[in-house]
């Protein structure tokens, strides 16, 4: 009796194959249709203009990295998203401090 391992799904282990690339064991599921896949791997479809030339750069720069270049935007943007949520959750709990500081003044300087 084999103990099968779970491999939770995400872009990466898609893209790195962890999920399986053989074709023998791939079909089209009959009740499947995309915005059921879009609600089951939390994706929204969106419209957005974007350069041609910004797409082209995407395009080669996925292709370099392997990638499929929609994975890459949808990549990028969550970084980006996730690091300025953490800059900002910074700069709130430094201004929370110093408001609750007596010893700031109004420009934030502690008063000698």
């Amino acid at each position: 009796m084999s103990k099968e391992t779970k491999i939770n799904a995400s872009d990466d282990a898609w893209e790195s194959g962890q999920l399986g690339r053989n074709a023998e064991f791939v079909r089209v599921s009959k009740n499947a249709n995309e915005s059921n896949v879009d609600d089951a791997i939390g994706l929204k479809l969106i419209s957005i203009r974007l350069q041609k030339s910004l797409i082209e750069d995407f395009k080669n720069l996925a292709r370099f990295n392997g990638i499929g270049y929609q994975t890459l935007m949808r990549q990028i943007l969550k970084k980006f998203a996730e690091n300025e949520k953490g800059r900002m959750a910074e700069i709130i709990s430094r201004q929370q401090a110093q408001h609750n500081n007596p010893e700031y003044n109004t420009k934030g300087r502690i008063a000698l």
